[in-house]
This record gives structure tokens, sequence and C-alpha cells, in this order.
């Protein structure tokens, strides 16, 4: 027998074995085999029989509030009403992650989730949950993209009318999947609390119900199923590694996984130029960035929800920052070494391993790829940018006489290397080009850095001023 402390009153859960793990527990509550008949409530699978265990967050800080009583058993209840309807989607192990980072690292694929990301769990579930009246006067939401999505296949599910706000600044893929669910598209500003200063004027004016991103009981519930599917699949992990934009997905995935794996090590990744919650946790309050910037537009928000704040400062272990840079490198990285369509904010978590920002050499990691919902063209952009930074894309800036022959005596030195011209182009007019000389621009296909090093040397070698392309800092 196991009491269990939910909200105001205890439910006494009756097992006929004592569950021994995650995966077991989760097992007895999908075929209902270890709970009495009726009973929606099960406790963690890590506690031994006749434990009282309390789970929320008053659990780890004795005389606290439970935050909001989002508990475990809230997040059982979201993972029996969305079983049916959503994806359990695949865990993969990386060798080749294993082999940079020195952990054994498991890939949760959310992208491939319906929507393309994890933000339909937490919309499903709190549209569940609305009353009759509230159907009626339709719902209205803030998104970025990832949220928008997730509300309006629940809401086209469930017939409700339905109004989403997005930045200017959203991705156009995230936009058209938006509105092709049915929803109407109202964008606002340029950035995701822009969006949500206007979605709360207008729900002020139409009467709808809003349903928040990730500052809601019933959104951290239903993506903290995400943690549940995960501890199925690997029970025996020793570390989660989540990005964090609002905090609704670590929050949830955190209380289920200090349920279910007490000892388990929780960290959060936030993007370097929106990192309002490591912000706040300096501070030991919330506080709002005065500005963001970064190409992780998933987890691009400037203030963490009251909420969620309060859950990650209780349950998660630590919260690191990456750059955008890393955040690029590990969406090519899934691409090209995983075959995986990641976002930028959905690749936050291999980003702060392969960076280093996150070292767990030896430990099993669980790592959500939160979302796939990323512009074919900024694809393109990340590509050529990568392969720039990985020595693969070489600029160089040379002088030549005007004069015929002088670029094909250039290009054969270039050719000699084998190494290909991308493109070419000529500057004659300007006041720093002394006359009858051109400058050159050369995008050219390299192998790595060492070559595009060696090129250098050849040229100035054989006479030629070159420098290779910079950024203007």
């Amino acid at each position: 027998m196991l009491a269990l402390l939910h909200e105001n009153h205890a439910v006494v859960v009756w097992f006929d074995v004592a569950p021994k793990g995650p995966s077991q527990t989760m097992r007895s509550i999908e075929d209902d085999t270890s709970t009495s008949v009726g009973t929606r409530f099960i406790a963690s699978g890590s506690a031994s029989v006749g434990t009282r265990f309390i789970a929320s967050g008053s659990a780890f800080h004795d005389g606290e509030p439970a935050a909001a009583a989002v508990t475990i058993a809230d997040i059982w209840e979201a993972h029996k009403l969305l079983k049916p309807r959503l994806h359990h989607t695949p865990l993969t192990p990386s060798r080749t992650l294993r082999d940079l980072t020195g952990a054994d690292i498991y890939l949760k694929a959310e992208n491939t989730q319906r929507s393309g990301s994890f933000k339909v769990r937490g919309a499903s579930y709190k549209l569940s949950r609305l009353a009759p009246q509230e159907y009626e006067r339709g719902v209205i939401a803030a998104s970025a993209g990832n949220h928008a999505q997730g509300v309006a296949i629940a809401a086209s599910q469930y017939g409700i009318p339905c109004t989403i706000v997005m930045p200017e600044t959203a991705p156009l893929a995230k936009v058209m999947a938006t509105q092709s669910y049915g929803a109407t598209v109202v964008l606002h500003g340029f950035t995701y609390d822009d969006a949500y200063q206007r979605c709360r004027e207008l729900q002020e004016q139409s009467g709808a119900t809003f349903i928040h991103a990730f500052d809601d009981p019933d959104i951290i519930a239903g993506q903290g199923t995400l943690g549940l599917e995960m501890l199925s699949d690997l029970p025996d992990a020793d570390a989660l590694v989540v990005p964090i934009g609002g905090g609704g997905l670590i929050s949830g995935i955190a209380i289920a996984a200090r349920a279910l794996r007490p000892d388990i090590t929780i960290i959060g990744v936030q993007a370097a130029g929106a990192a309002c919650f490591r912000a706040s946790l300096d501070a030991g309050e919330v506080r709002s960035l005065p500005a963001i910037a970064t190409i992780a537009d998933g987890i691009a928000v400037k203030r963490p929800g009251a909420l969620t704040f309060s859950i990650i400062q209780r349950l998660v272990d630590d919260v690191v920052v990456v750059n955008d840079e890393a955040i690029i490198s590990a969406v090519l990285f899934l691409m090209e070494r995983c075959k995986m369509l990641v976002e930028g904010a959905g690749a936050a978590g291999v980003a702060a391993l392969l960076s280093g920002a996150v070292k767990l050499p030896g430990k099993k990691v669980l790592v959500p790829l939160t979302g796939g919902n990323i512009d074919i063209n900024l694809v393109g952009r990340f590509i050529e940018h990568g392969l720039a930074a990985a020595g693969r894309y070489f600029v160089i800036h040379t002088r030549l006489a005007d004069r015929p022959g002088e670029l094909m005596r250039l290009l054969g030195i270039i050719a000699d290397m084998r190494i290909n011209v991308i493109d070419v182009r000529h500057q004659r007019i300007s006041s720093r080009l002394p006359i009858m000389q051109r400058e050159e621009t050369l995008t050219l296909e390299t192998r790595d850095r060492s070559q595009c090093e060696e090129l250098l040397q050849r040229l100035r070698a054989s006479g030629y001023v070159v420098e290779e392309a910079q950024a203007l800092e």
C-alpha cells in the first residue's frame, strides 16, 4: 500500500506487487494491472511499499507551499488522456555523441511528434479540461510558433474557434502550419512578449479563454508526459538535459522525474541571448530581460513564468547557457550525423553537450529534441554559416593588376590544390585602390581549416597580398 498526498487529500494506491522502476510503473497504470480498479493516481516506482510520498515541489522543501499543486498524479492523468491521441516518439542512442562527449546520450525525437514539437502535449491536455461555455467562447494564445500549432491542432479536434497571436518574426513555416490547422493568426511585435501583450488585449475584447504557453498547471502536466515517456524507455537514466524557454517543459519533466527517479540530475539549457531563467535564478527572483536576440526562436522569452520559475528553482539542479554558434553547430550535427531535422530551440540540449557547457562523462543522459519546425531558408543559412565556421567555405580578398591573365594565374594555384571556386566578385572603383588594380573576393569550397591555411601560405609565397574575409566587430 502507498499513500499519496494529492492537493488537499490523500489517495491510497494498492499494489499486488511492488513496482520495480518507472517502466514497470508506467505499464501498470496503462494496463490497470497493479492499482485498484478505478484508481487513477500512481506514485513513484522508486518509493518502497508503505512510503508516504508527496509528489509536488513541497516534497523537497518542507514547510513551503506546493507549486500550484502540479503533481505526478496530474501528469499520469494527462498521460492516460493523451496516450491514444499522440505519438510515443522514439528514443535513440547516439554513438557519435558518446564518442564526442564520453556520455551515453539518448535523443528523444519530439521533432517527429504531431505538430513537430512537444507543445501539442500541454495544449491538448489543457483544452480537454475546459468547460462547455469556454468551448463556445473559443480560445486565444500567444506563441512564437510551436505552442501556436499545438493549440490549433487541439482546437480543431474539439471544434473550438481559435486565434493565435504570433510575433512578426515567427518563422513562415510555423505561421503557415498554424493557419493550415484552422486557426486565425494575428502577427504583432518582434518577440513572444510583444505578442503576449497584444494577445491579452484581444482576449479582453473577445472573452476567449487564454491558453498560456507555459505558466499554467495543465500545460505543465501535459508537457510532463514527455518525462514519463523518456523514463519509461530508459528507467536507469542518470541525467536529463532539457531546453528552456518559458520553462513549462522542464517543469513538467522535473516533477515527473523527481517522482520516478529522485536522484536524477536535471539540467536546463537556455540561449545566451535569451537567458531569462539564468538571470532570474542568479537574482533569486523573477527578472525580465531588457532585450533578447537568438536564432532559437522557440526559446526566445524575456521573462520566466512565476509558476515555472518556482518549480525550476526547487527541482532543477542547474541552468546553463549556450551561444548561437553552438546551437547552429548542434542543428548541423543532428542533420549531418543523426539524419534529424531539428530547429534551433530543439537542439539546445545537444548544443550544451557538444560545446562542453554540460559535462556528464560515463552517465546515461536523456536529451529531448523538442521541435523540428524550421524554415527551409533558415536551414540553408545555417548550413552556409556552419560550413564557413568549419573551414569548408572560405572567403578571401586579394588585389590583382588589372590586365588579362592575372585572374587565371591566381585560379591556377587554387585549382592545383583541388579547391572549388563558388563565386568571384570584382571591384575596380574605390578611392582606396591604386589605378590599374582591382580587388577580387573569392568564395571557395575547401576541405577543412588546415587546407584554408595551406592556401593562404601558397598564395603569399607566390607574391599575392591576400587576407581572409572578416566580419565587422
